[in-house]
């Protein structure tokens, strides 16, 4: 799940508020160049322009220029999973998820227009397509890995990888996050995005039960 936000910004100084800052900037102006003008028609100068910051800056957040494209937030990863560790005892490996997703989702309808470009960049080039999906499986697992220690409250995921359970409900999680946005997406004048989020998460909760007719 790769999320365009600055949720996280206000728990570090203000160097690191300017950095986040400059790099969700940076990343904004690379999806908004490539929406218009085909990905492969933007220079790492453009998207520096854009931002207004330096090509030397360009590569202080980013190693390449698919890397603007693909990686949106390269913190959001480490944000959650420090908060399913963090997440009070009581909840389940399920709420301490979603509390973890929903925080970084809050922006989710101002963020809107930029998510939308952001798939019709990713869709338009096959292998920035492919590095997206590579990044969200790679996020996928960090997040398995996370519910794992949690589960086993000894800081060891175990030799043999974080287990079928915190493998399911991280991809689990993501088909949820997934839906939840698709389904505003179609339906914005109904509800607002995080009520339909957790209304998904509900019904995981619940274990799925059928609708009543």
């Amino acid at each position: 799940m790769q999320l365009m936000t600055e949720k996280g910004a206000a728990g570090g100084g203000l160097r690191e508020r300017k950095k986040r800052a400059t790099r969700a900037a940076l990343a904004e102006a690379a999806v908004r160049l490539a929406a218009e003008h085909g990905a492969e028609k933007v220079t790492v100068e453009a998207i520096s322009a854009a931002a207004g910051v330096s090509v030397r800056t360009f590569f202080n957040y980013f190693d390449s220029r698919d890397e603007a494209f693909v990686v949106i937030d390269a913190d959001a990863g480490a944000r959650m999973r420090r908060a399913v560790l963090e997440a009070p005892a009581d909840l389940s490996p399920l709420a301490a998820l979603r509390e973890a997703m929903a925080a970084e989702l809050a922006e989710a309808e101002q963020q809107h227009e930029l998510w939308r470009l952001h798939a019709e960049v990713l869709h338009a080039s096959p292998h920035l397509l492919a590095r997206g999906v590579g990044a969200h499986m790679a996020a996928e697992a960090d997040l398995a890995d996370a519910i794992a220690l949690r589960l086993r409250g000894d800081g060891d995921t175990g030799g043999d990888g974080p287990g079928l359970y915190p493998r399911l409900l991280a991809a689990v999680a993501g088909a949820a996050v997934r839906t939840s946005m698709d389904h505003w997406s179609a339906h914005q004048e109904e509800a607002a995005f995080l009520d339909v989020f957790h209304e998904v998460f509900t019904l995981l909760a619940a274990g799925l039960p059928a609708p009543s007719a």
